[in-house]
């Protein structure tokens, strides 16, 4: 039994969610408490079973494991082709691990529609899960759009007073991308077919396709775009604040933690290993962008009135430094990459969270409407320091990991690069924790505030895990680490070999072209 739940532990995990919202399907919506009860067990009961995933995990290998694959549409070459390395791993467990909370912490944000949210909740983590997990890119693609569905739903039905504006920008920003990667598929698909004869969609398959140079450019242009908008880049960014700010608590606790992961992901999974020259020679042009992210971010964080969207904007400014260590390609820069990706994961979904706590409380997110709120309610501003600190990169806690090793490994290649990076590092402390002095420090003059209640066992209970996690990231880091280094070693060592190989390649045809012609002048 142990042995065919480990072979198949992929589906079931991901498919686990979804078999749950057809369930709800069938439910009285009048049976609200059953309702709660069932999703929030139903997603502690994922978490807990997608626990082997680290624990049987052989860190040692750089290769897939958990492997499933089974012919799908053979005539057309899809597979049902499911796996993990250490690139994955961790962001599948952060999916399994944030759900569940989001679940609890939405037990008295949402009061309407409860089943049919909670059904769409399912059906996105399955979405998630399947993006994180699939190797064939005709069904990476399908749980790529898929996932667009019941996040579009989220917020345009349980946002707020623009939502139908912010989820109609989310979906079309996000869905021209999609088009674009689609048909960047469709090529390589071809290509590959082209080459040996064989339909195949598979990752490992097309990973094997030898393309030029300029080849390669409008390629990895069309899968850059679609994931530069999803991380989001500077400057496709536009649309994030608007569908933070409209989207309810959960949706932008899940949008922050797992979703904007689905770009860098993409870049890390697909763009390095398929488009090796052209990632190479994009390094300047996204490097800089990601710079020009992360000031910019931290600039504009720094002079916005509304809690919810300064955390937003700062999610540009944490991706940017995301983005900056993968393209830095030595394996110091992107292993710190994949740890702040799960860091931003905790440090800003925990942040979201403090914003919906109190917002359920005063209905206004104006940080000049607050002050003074550490004499009202301790334990929530204890909650809210420790996440702040976690946000701008204490030692000790777990955003000081990943930020080091970015700026360190980018100092190593690019010097200038981490020099102008590291001046987020101070943005991000100046506008972070002038937000915390004004929202709960000063004056408790305001009256509205006078009467706030302090946190309550549940919303204790929502941010106790995700703070046990920022310190055990920020002071032993390796658990994590260890899990990522065979895998980022051996991408980034294969990617060099393929850059070279095509580079031989170009080369010898350019010197046969030189002989021939210098053999056609002879003969004249």
């Amino acid at each position: 039994m142990i042995d065919f739940y480990l072979n198949h532990i992929l589906t079931i995990i991901t498919f686990l969610p979804l078999i749950g919202a057809i369930f709800l399907l069938f439910v009285n919506k009048e049976n609200v408490g059953f309702i709660r009860n069932f999703a929030l067990f139903l997603t502690l009961v994922l978490f807990l079973l997608s626990l082997p995933l680290y624990f049987k995990f052989d860190s040692a290998s750089a290769g897939f494991q958990f492997e499933e694959k089974v012919s799908w549409l053979p005539s057309l070459g899809v597979s049902y082709h499911l796996a993990i390395d250490g690139i994955s791993l961790l962001l599948v467990l952060l999916t399994t691990f944030l759900t569940p909370i989001v679940i609890l912490s939405s037990r008295t944000a949402i009061t309407k529609r409860i089943k049919e949210y909670m059904i769409v909740f399912l059906m996105l983590e399955t979405g998630m899960l399947g993006v994180f997990c699939a190797l064939d890119l005709f069904l990476f693609y399908i749980f790529w759009e898929g996932m667009l569905i019941p996040m579009y739903f989220i917020i345009g039905v349980w946002g707020g007073k623009r939502k139908i504006y912010a989820a109609i920008k989310f979906f079309m920003f996000t869905m021209f991308g999609g088009v674009l990667m689609l048909v960047a598929i469709l090529s390589l698909y071809f290509i590959h077919f082209k080459q040996t004869g064989v339909y195949s969609f598979d990752f490992t398959d097309l990973n094997q396709v030898l393309l030029a140079s300029k080849g390669q450019v409008w390629l990895f242009l069309a899968f850059s775009l679609a994931f530069a908008i999803k991380v989001p880049m500077f400057p496709l960014h536009t649309w994030l604040p608007d569908a933070h700010v409209e989207a309810p608590t959960g949706g932008s606790v899940i949008l922050a933690g797992v979703l904007l992961k689905m770009g860098t992901y993409g870049f890390l999974r697909f763009c390095i290993p398929l488009f090796p020259n052209a990632s190479h020679s994009y390094i300047g042009l996204i490097s800089i962008l990601a710079i020009i992210g992360i000031i910019y971010g931290a600039l504009v964080s720094m002079v916005q009135p509304d809690l919810k969207k300064m955390v937003a904007y700062s999610s540009v400014s944490h991706l940017g430094f995301v983005m900056l260590g993968i393209f830095a390609l030595n394996v110091t820069s992107v292993q710190g990459s994949i740890i702040q990706m799960i860091n931003h994961g905790l440090s800003t979904g925990a942040l979201f969270l403090i914003v919906g706590m109190i917002y359920e409380r005063r209905h206004t997110r104006l940080i000049s409407d607050f002050g003074g709120l550490a004499r009202q309610m301790p334990v929530f501003v204890t909650f809210f320091m420790i996440i702040t600190l976690s946000s701008i990169g204490l030692p000790g806690l777990n955003g000081f990991v990943g930020e080091f090793l970015i700026l360190l490994g980018t100092f190593q290649t690019h010097k200038i690069f981490a020099i102008f990076a590291a001046s987020g590092v101070i943005f991000a402390a100046v506008y972070m924790l002038w937000m915390f002095q004004r929202v709960n420090f000063g004056k408790l003059d305001n009256p509205e505030n006078q009467k706030l209640k302090d946190l309550n066992w549940r919303e204790i209970t929502v941010l106790v895990p995700i703070v046990v996690f920022c310190f055990w990231i920020g002071v032993y880091p390796s658990t994590f680490l260890g899990k990522t280094e065979a895998t980022v070693t051996k991408l980034l060592q294969d990617a060099q070999l393929k850059r070279e190989k095509v580079i031989t390649y170009e080369n010898s045809l350019k010197k046969s072209q030189i002989e021939w012609v210098s053999n056609q002048v002879s003969e004249e």
